[in-house]
């Protein structure tokens, strides 16, 4: 059976729990990525991830972007939304539907 995860700082995460996902505060990089790996490795078909956390382990993330499995998203974290969840999302509608359909052809 698939998993979902939740991972970043422990203030934007620590709500997810009361929701039945798994979550796991990071705050070292290192660390970040490596377990960004083993949850992979795990089946976890859902990574959420928070949006400043992914910045700066973007390298990693990229890793598993053509990849079927796991859904890496990308969430607003306690210190505010920087707007790269929603461009990850735009980037692969357009790629699915070969159109930006949210904000049309500019």
């Amino acid at each position: 059976m698939y998993k979902i995860a939740v991972l970043g700082d422990w203030d934007s995460i620590f709500g997810f729990a009361t929701l039945g996902l798994d979550t796991f505060p990071v705050s070292d990089i290192d660390k970040a990525a490596k377990k960004l790996h083993e949850l992979a490795e795990e089946h976890y078909a859902v990574i959420f991830v928070t949006e400043a956390l992914a910045a700066k382990i973007d390298r990693h993330i990229q890793r598993y972007a053509s990849a079927r499995l796991p859904a890496i998203i990308l969430i607003p974290g306690a210190s505010g939304n920087t707007g790269a969840g929603l461009a990850a999302v735009k980037r692969s509608v357009e790629q699915a539907v070969g159109s930006d359909i949210i904000f049309g052809n500019n």
